[in-house]
């Protein structure tokens, strides 16, 4: 049996946390997959409410490519819209849609009750040191 590291261990138990985690948020959002929320939550915090594909691609770990395949269906349902168009126009831009706006509204306050149910009321301090670690480690994997 091979003897892991704890920097190893600790990758592995964050995948597969993260794998469980996305199967139970994809069942507990109306019709949202979890990447679609994750996607309205980007443009919701975004400058202006948009972001270029490339730059929501890259904050949410898809390609250029996969943003695409996500973009499309939402689109479709109009959850989100090309935004305005930039000097270059090899940059497209996206941006939410009022019912796209309304959808994160209703999928954030779904997602509220079922995070509060998973967590333990005395570990939100735990929480935030846990949290800033990962955006350390996600900054320093981008590059």
């Amino acid at each position: 049996m091979h003897k892991l590291s704890p920097s190893t261990s600790f990758f592995i138990q964050l995948a597969k946390s993260q794998a469980i985690l996305s199967y139970r948020f994809d069942r507990a959002l109306g019709g949202l997959g979890f990447t679609e929320f994750l996607i309205l939550l980007q443009l919701d915090q975004a400058p202006g409410g948009q972001l270029s594909r490339i730059a929501l691609a890259e904050n949410i770990g898809l390609t250029a490519s996969g943003i695409t395949r996500v973009l499309l269906p939402m689109a479709k349902v109009h959850l989100v819209k090309d935004g305005k168009a930039s000097d270059d126009a090899r940059v497209r831009s996206v941006e939410a849609t009022a019912a796209g706006k309304q959808k994160l509204a209703d999928e954030i306050a779904r997602l509220k009750f079922l995070t509060d149910d998973l967590v333990l009321k005395n570990t939100h301090k735990e929480l935030e040191r846990i949290a800033d670690v990962l955006r350390d480690i996600a900054g320093r994997a981008k590059t």
